[in-house]
């Protein structure tokens, strides 16, 4: 079995998961995870299937021409994490550059990022515009753990952390 990771974008219209789903079962692979979102008019996402290596190659074609689709696939051996695992729900008021102030932390104290799910929206009292994202991170040990969230939260006085174990 192969691990096909597929992801895409394009115009948003009915029927695109449906169009996914059916190729990916007419192959007789198995959708294992996936993450998907409507954005500025567009519909992106990224996902992996399960499929025998005998029918990889007419999956990957079938992809590849679903019209209005831009379609990236890889083709590899799953791989699992053996570092330690933590969830950061990081909240702060919005600015640019914030991602990569975040992101160079986690690289600097030793983290993978290995998901990431942000969203801006407005603060409830003021209406100021607030950032609020969702990591998670593989880190080697609890000290490393101490030792990140104390670099992020010196990011910026307003950034607040707060982690899930």
């Amino acid at each position: 079995m192969r691990h096909v990771v597929i992801s895409f974008l394009g115009k948003d219209r009915p029927g695109i998961v449906d169009n996914l789903a059916t190729i990916i079962k007419q192959h007789k692979g198995n959708w294992q995870t996936s993450s998907m979102r409507h954005l500025s008019g567009h519909f992106a996402g990224i996902l992996e299937v399960l499929v025998a290596q005998a029918n990889v190659e007419q999956l990957v074609n079938d992809l590849q021409n679903i019209a209005g689709l831009n379609v990236q696939i890889e083709i590899s051996e799953p791989k699992t994490h053996t570092d330690k695992t933590i969830r950061l729900d990081l909240t702060a008021n919005d600015r640019q550059g914030i991602v990569g102030e975040i992101s160079a932390v986690i690289h600097k104290e030793g983290g993978n990022l290995v998901k990431l799910a942000s969203s801006q929206g407005s603060a409830p009292h003021s209406g100021q515009s607030i950032f609020k994202a969702s990591a998670k991170i593989a880190i080697a040990s609890d000290e490393h753990v101490d030792s990140l969230v104390k670099a992020l939260e010196n990011i910026a006085d307003d950034l607040i952390v707060d982690i899930i174990l």
